[in-house]
């Protein structure tokens, strides 16, 4: 049996290392990278790393139609849409404040929640809900908020991502993952991504070429991919240790962290409003937070692993 303190220590670092990606991300379009190029490499990495790791564990893949179309949509409202929302946000943010606003996945997924009939209205969670928004108001609204006013422009798109997110998890609440495990679904739905992936950063022209010479865009999205591939299955381990309910604070842990990390590689600095924005988006985190059965972690791939409830996630 593994201890607290253990546990308290593998939960740090799956939110040290989640929270490593969102600079990491910054970098990798830092030199003009585009978001299918880097999204195709992303998957495929990550692909490769859960394939042989279902291979260790002696767990396939299923074939079936409706597994397909499961992948189908985990790979697009997990990974094809927020991701290339959140590259292109990348280029013009500073990666901290996307970090910030990664933590409204909760605030999204609340409402989407009561409309399919999984959760209940609550006050205290309307609170949060309300917070949610009067955090992301502090971000935008004071002109000294953000280094360039300019920047206010590209908040929704940051947004994007959260948002579906948010509808990734509540799809797998509402309807389960097909018998399968959070490894196995992000696997396959990696795979599948891939293939989708590939002719659109073809026909765009945003095909990243594998050979030398590679630079720090090339070994922030390999770090990046591989970091997501081993925190994810931590993360797995973690909710059958400890549940999905202990698991699920690493929430606030994956903001604390971006934006620590962003301060320490990219030199990043923010105004008092956007700590301002910071504290009240944790604090709506709090009262948001989702019974539970529906817990909701914030960055890509934090969802409660399925293998238990039948209505967990493996978000991409």
């Amino acid at each position: 049996m593994t201890s607290r303190l253990g546990l308290l220590a593998v939960l740090t670092v799956v939110g040290a290392g989640w929270g490593l990606t969102t600079p990491l991300s910054k970098i990798a379009v830092s030199e003009g990278y585009m978001p299918f190029g880097l999204i195709f490499w992303q998957l495929v990495i990550a692909g490769f790393l859960l394939s042989g790791f279902n291979a260790l564990r002696g767990r396939g893949l299923p074939r079936a139609g409706g597994d397909l179309r499961f992948f189908l949509v985990i790979a697009l409202t997990g990974t094809v849409i927020p991701n290339s929302a959140s590259f292109a946000a990348a280029v013009h943010l500073p990666a901290g404040v996307i970090a910030i606003l990664i933590s409204t996945v909760p605030m999204f997924a609340f409402p989407i929640a009561i409309g399919l009939r999984i959760d209940r209205f609550g006050l205290m969670r309307l609170g949060g809900l309300m917070a949610g928004l009067a955090g992301v108001v502090l971000m935008v609204a004071p002109r000294a908020s953000l280094p360039d006013p300019a920047m206010i422009a590209f908040v929704p798109l940051a947004l994007v991502a959260p948002f579906f997110y948010a509808v990734e998890g509540n799809i797998v609440s509402k309807w389960g993952t097909r018998g399968m495990d959070a490894i196995q679904v992000l696997s396959g739905a990696s795979l599948l991504g891939a293939m989708i992936a590939l002719p659109l950063a073809l026909v765009t022209g945003q095909w990243i070429s594998p050979l030398p010479p590679w630079g720090a865009p090339d070994a922030a999205l390999l770090a990046s991919s591989i970091i997501h591939a081993v925190v994810y299955a931590s993360y797995v381990w973690l909710v059958g240790q400890a549940g999905a309910v202990f698991a699920a604070q690493v929430a606030y842990l994956v903001t604390a962290f971006g934006v620590t990390w962003s301060m320490t590689l990219l030199g990043e600095s923010y105004s008092g409003y956007v700590w301002a924005a910071f504290g009240v988006l944790m604090a709506g985190l709090f009262l948001v937070q989702p019974r539970p059965a529906m817990r909701l972690a914030p960055v890509r791939a934090l969802r409660e692993d399925g293998r238990d409830t039948g209505k967990g996630g493996g978000p991409v």
